[in-house]
Parts: structure tokens; sequence; C-alpha cells
């Protein structure tokens, strides 16, 4: 039995959820699939694998085995690289998960810009602004923006984030500049751009005053669900909003928009690189959260002066 190929097999199929799906990458029959992890079943004396016509989900030997046999795969990959043309080369598949409308604007490109330095890693991108499973779902890495939960993932810190109260240079000459927080809440003046209320900030704006926080919940005429249309309206003038350094940096750089009350600006959050506890990470992950914190602790890139424009 060809242990590593087999070793290989498993975890693609644990990670794809199925034999077909394991197939189709690696472009066999799925009987062949099925036929190794009978072959590693029968070696090993456990059942790894529950299938069903439907699915496929791991025993709790094969939960411990997966994680053992990412290490094994991982540490192989990392020694093969480290003598590879007597040079550090990354390869292998990358899968990322990120939240939708970061992922547009500070990950996608800079995906593109990873794969152009490491044209061997294949790079798979998901964008979903729900909480993906990174070890159900087989992700290697997620970014996220905010506070997290705790968890047994290993979390890195690549940039702090603040949430800022924003408005156009010509919304302000025609409403005046708000001094301080509660003054949002006089609708007949100001018009806040909110998110509606089925979506997220259900304690409205956060601020800090005296070293204290609070929060308030501006409306006005027009809300939505979507942050980017929140972003769009706002740069259209039609109100103030609240919004985050990442999104907003360079508009403020460039003049397009104004930032309000800073003196009562909430401490920032994160922008993080998530991903499963392994002693000994790929190198392309490794490289991959490198790249992320030189491109994202340079200040120049967040306001459009680097190589890559938000």
């Amino acid at each position: 039995m060809d242990k590593l190929k087999h070793i290989e097999t498993f975890v693609a199929v644990a990670q794809r959820g199925s034999l077909t799906a394991a197939a189709q990458a690696e472009g066999v029959a799925a009987s062949m699939i099925g036929r190794r992890m009978d072959a590693l079943e029968a070696h090993l004396g456990v059942k790894l694998l529950v299938r069903t016509t439907r699915r496929i989900s791991l025993t709790p030997e094969g939960s411990a085995f997966l994680e053992e046999s990412q290490r094994i795969l991982a540490d192989i990959a990392n020694m093969e690289a480290a003598v590879s043309a007597g040079s550090v080369r990354a390869s292998g598949q990358l899968r990322i998960t990120a939240p939708a409308g970061f992922g547009r604007r500070h990950v996608a490109p800079l995906v593109l810009r990873f794969h152009n330095l490491h044209p061997e890693v294949r790079i798979s991108l998901n964008l979903s602004d729900r909480v993906v499973d990174l070890a159900a779902e087989g992700y290697d890495c997620a970014v996220r923006v905010g506070d997290l939960p705790d968890s047994s993932l290993v979390i890195t810190r690549l940039a702090d984030n603040r949430r800022l109260c924003v408005a156009t240079p010509g919304y302000l000459q025609r409403h005046g500049t708000p001094q301080h927080p509660r003054d949002l809440l006089d609708t007949a003046r100001y018009q806040c751009l909110t998110l509606s209320s089925e979506a997220s900030q259900t304690r409205g704006w956060a601020f800090q005053e005296n070293g204290e926080a609070f929060h308030i919940k501006p409306s006005g005429p027009l809300d939505c669900s979507d942050g980017q249309v929140l972003h769009t309206w706002c740069l259209q003038g039609h109100g103030i909003a609240w919004r985050s350094t990442w999104e907003v940096a360079s508009d403020i750089a460039t003049g397009r928009l104004q930032s309000l009350l800073d003196n009562y600006t909430a401490p920032p959050n994160g922008i993080y690189a998530v991903f499963a506890q392994r002693k000994l990470l790929p190198l392309r992950l490794r490289l991959w959260i490198d790249f992320l914190k030189a491109t994202y602790s340079d200040p120049g890139y967040w306001e459009g002066r680097s190589g890559s424009t938000p």
C-alpha cells in the first residue's frame, strides 16, 4: 500500500466531504478513491469514515487521524521546499476565506499579488459573511475583522481597525459639524446612514468618553443592510456614516471624506489571520500570513499610497 498516497487521499476526502469531490479534484474515478479508503482502513484496523449516499462524516478515530495526517503532510511539504533547488518554493493548495466586503477590497487583490510571487501555489478564495468552520470545511486560513470569540484556533493580529464617523466636506458645510456623538441624535439637523434592523450593530455606534465606552443609536431617512451601499451614499453626500478604517482610510487621505468626533473614537479592534493549531504550518500558509502582515502593517496601504490601492 502506498501509505502517503492513501493519507493524501483521506485528507482530500475529509476536506471535500465526498469521494466524488476528491476524485474530481485528482482526476480519477470515484471507485479508485473508495478502494484507497478501504485499503487504509484495513491497514489501520479502524473505521475512519462513515459513508452514506448523501455525505461522508468522520468517526472519532477519523478526526484524530485527520489532524495527524495534515501535520505529517505539512511537514513533508516543508522538507521538500527547504531542499528544492537550494531555495524555498511554496506549492500546493491554499484555501482562504474572508468577509465579503473586506475580502473584495483587501484580500482578493492580495491573492493575485501573492500568486505572482508563488505561482506554484493554487489558491481558492471564499468570500462570505458567515463564520466558516475552518476544520470542518477544509480551509487553511480565515481573515477576520472585529472582536473574535474564544476558540481553539490560532489567531494572529495583522492590523488595527477602527470605526469612524465620516461625511463629505460638502455635507458638513451644509449641516455643520457635530461636536459630540449625541449631537447625531438630532434628526432635524443630521441624517445618519445606518445598517437596517436585521443587520449587525444592534447596540448602535460605539464611542468613548473619559475612558468609558458608550453607544448611541442614530437614525435617518436612509438605511441599508449592505455596508458598501452606506459607504457609497456617504460619498455622494447623503449623510453621516459610521464605517471602518479599512473602508474609508483612502477616502479620508484624499479628502473625499472627513472624519468626525475623533476625540470620542472607540478603541480599535483588529484584523486577524485565523488558522487551525499545527506544530508546523505548511510553507505556503506561513508565507501567506507573512505577506498579509507585511502589507497590512504599512499605513500607506490603507491610504492607497503603497503598491496596491485599496
